[in-house]
């Protein structure tokens, strides 16, 4: 049952950014024009997308998924240096390409040979991240 609802909820994902508009990178990138020629209609699909998550998380509280398990608790609200490294990394990747994970994967039925390449270079990314961090981390101990 599990299997078949994350399928459903991937389906319901990924036609909610191609209707929304957030696979479309030329979109994607007119939002992050602010000096140039701004499109602000990717604030609403994220305020339509933030609002009910906020609700979400409230009304969970205390309550488990009716597939088993629990709910993930709210992770720690901790700035360290890597969330802020990440997070540049990402906002320059977004702001160049256009495009994050889920409207990547959502792309990919239509983004033609851009798309894939795209995909591969995202997903190297993250698998080699855990193993740069290692190495980053032993040479910050031994400094």
């Amino acid at each position: 049952m599990k299997l078949v609802i994350s399928l459903l909820s991937g389906a319901l994902f990924g036609a909610g950014l191609h209707v929304s508009g957030m696979t479309d990178t030329a979109r994607v990138r007119g939002f992050l024009d602010f000096a140039g020629n701004w499109d602000p209609t990717l604030m609403f699909v994220m305020g339509g997308a933030i609002l009910p998550m906020l609700l979400a998380w409230r009304l969970t509280r205390g309550r488990a998924p009716l597939t088993g398990g629990t709910f993930p608790t709210q992770a720690p609200q901790v700035i360290s240096r890597p969330l802020i490294a990440g997070s540049v990394l990402f906002g320059i990747g977004w702001g160049l390409v256009g495009l994050c994970p889920g409207p990547a994967l959502a792309s990919l039925s239509y983004g033609g040979w851009q798309g894939i390449v795209f995909l591969g270079a995202m997903l190297t990314g993250m698998r080699s991240v855990p193993r740069l961090r290692r190495v980053l981390d032993t040479r910050t101990t031994h400094a």
